[in-house]
């Protein structure tokens, strides 16, 4: 069982068992079971008793007692969770561990419930063609962050059962779950159904009142566009969870965010790596510095030769035309090669630079397996990084990546391959030393010295809320900053609304 450190500890405790579903990967199939987690909190009448005196502050860092004897003042230990606390919502199952439950209606296209093994990180990679440890790698499909984060969350070290101390509320709806399986041929009454029952659940609750939901957040395993339909037509896209009134007072996390909404947030997808300790993260950092890269770039993906609006073609045709560039095709056959982890991490390890376009939607999970590859990536739409992960990412974005326009390249103003060679091995050593922090730890543990994906995120949610909490003592509405909603990218990026090249792509 894991431990818990809210701050104040004491023998006596109140427990909470709370029914936690989890899949059990076996040699023949993936059985659903149920576990209780215990959460341990000091009442107030447990403290007095034990101490004589009430209860300090838990939210204040300064708190001092007086001792009886002396008469003389003394500093309390400083509480860890001072203003990181948070309350978790338990939602009624139907909002996410029923929907686990229906892993197999989840998707069209992929059977799910292989993927929910292993606290949603999915079964076990070995050691396949030696591309990977024997530690700590997953085939995790990319629509499981909803509960990888719900299950780092549990093992939070400031969870509190009393919301009047918490500074977040998490609201562990399974957003992506709930839309995916209704994105095709479905009414969009059955779409925008679990969206408007979690509003009415949500603003029944006392914790809603304190401030009209600003200070809640949800983590969404899908992009934003699967959320924002406009319309009541059934032939339009997706449910309209993000556009409802209630919802753009939380904070939304979310694979790709928009870059016109000031409630999203752009997070990690989860890669293939899950260390369970630090040594496996430097292992793999040590991996990935002497790795023998054959090729100058490589390019992972499948053309799309109906739509000429996107730049994959002629990214294949120069991969095709050079002696530098590992080409993966996508859509090889019926068993596509791109499914196996191992055949996309090993083309990123033999790679110096990584051919990242937009698909059909600005971002790919595979940026991201590259980065973890130590496989500098190459950009072509600002959409794509730069204006998405702002709280993962450095600003300066010629620290990681290489930045080439998409429209030069639509209109054969550039050779990719002459591009790349320009930059020296020690601009390459750099480019890739500052990899930024975007794995997902095993939820099941904790990394001692490393923050990863997880520990960000709550960081920023925190530092939001806290924003929020200063414009009102202040007298400012948090709901209306001094910039046009329109270009919250512009904003959260440079802090202006002055004119900018990438204007257009926006």
């Amino acid at each position: 069982m894991a431990d818990y450190v809210y701050g104040i500890t004491s023998p006596k405790a109140i427990s909470i068992n709370t029914a936690l579903p989890i899949f059990e990967e076996t040699t023949e199939n993936y059985v659903l079971e149920e576990y209780p987690v215990e959460i341990n909190e000091p009442r107030n009448e447990d403290l007095i008793a034990e101490s004589g005196k009430e209860p300090v502050d838990q939210n204040n860092n300064d708190s001092v007692e007086t001792d009886s004897a002396t008469g003389i003042e003394a500093e309390l230990e400083p509480n860890p969770c001072s203003g990181k606390y948070i309350y978790v919502h338990e939602l009624p199952s139907e909002f996410n561990v029923d929907l686990m439950k229906e892993c197999h209606v989840l998707n069209k296209w992929i059977e799910m419930c292989q993927y929910m093994v292993n606290a949603g990180l999915g079964p076990r990679i070995g050691n396949s063609q030696g591309v990977f440890p024997n530690k700590g790698w997953f085939s995790t499909n990319q629509f499981m962050l909803e509960v990888i984060f719900h299950n780092k969350m549990k093992q939070y070290k400031c969870l509190t059962n009393d919301s009047s101390l918490t500074s977040a509320v998490f609201v562990p709806f399974y957003a992506g779950f709930e839309d995916g399986r209704y994105l095709w041929d479905v009414d969009v009454q059955t779409r925008d159904a679990a969206s408007l029952a979690l509003v009415k659940w949500l603003t029944s609750k006392p914790e809603w009142k304190v401030l009209g939901g600003r200070d809640h957040f949800l983590v969404a395993g899908r992009i934003t566009w699967d959320f924002r339909r406009l319309t009541e037509k059934d032939e339009d896209w997706g449910n309209k969870l993000m556009v409802l009134p209630e919802v753009r007072n939380i904070s939304t996390l979310l694979i790709e965010s928009s870059p016109l909404h000031r409630n999203d947030f752009g997070i990690p997808y989860p890669t293939y790596f899950h260390p369970s300790s630090d040594s496996e993260v430097y292992q793999w950092a040590s991996m990935m510095r002497g790795q023998h890269r054959r090729f100058l770039f490589s390019f992972v993906g499948a053309p799309r030769p109906n739509n000429t609006r996107l730049i994959r073609n002629h990214l294949f045709e120069q991969c095709l035309a050079s002696n530098e560039c590992k080409l993966l095709d996508c859509k090889q056959g019926y068993k596509k090669p791109c499914d196996e982890p191992s055949n996309v991490m090993k083309v990123f390890q033999s790679s110096t630079f990584c051919l990242e376009p937009p698909g059909d939607s600005p971002t790919r999970r595979s940026a991201f397996d590259a980065i973890l590859a130590g496989c500098i990536p190459v950009f072509f739409h600002p959409g794509f990084a730069y204006t998405q992960y702002t709280w993962f990412l450095p600003q300066n974005y010629t620290k990681y990546s290489v930045y080439i326009p998409e429209d030069q390249v639509r209109d054969g103003k550039v050779n990719i391959e002459s591009i790349l060679q320009r930059y020296s091995k020690e601009q390459i050593r750099s480019m890739r030393e500052e990899v930024p922090k975007v794995i997902y730890a095993d939820p099941r543990s904790k990394l001692d010295t490393i923050e990863d994906a997880f520990d960000i995120s709550i960081k920023g949610v925190l530092q939001r809320v806290d924003k929020v909490r200063n414009d009102l003592s202040e007298g400012r509405n948090p709901d209306e900053p001094p910039y046009l909603e329109a270009i919250t990218w512009k904003y959260n990026l440079f802090k202006t609304e002055e004119k900018h090249e990438w204007d257009q792509f926006f």
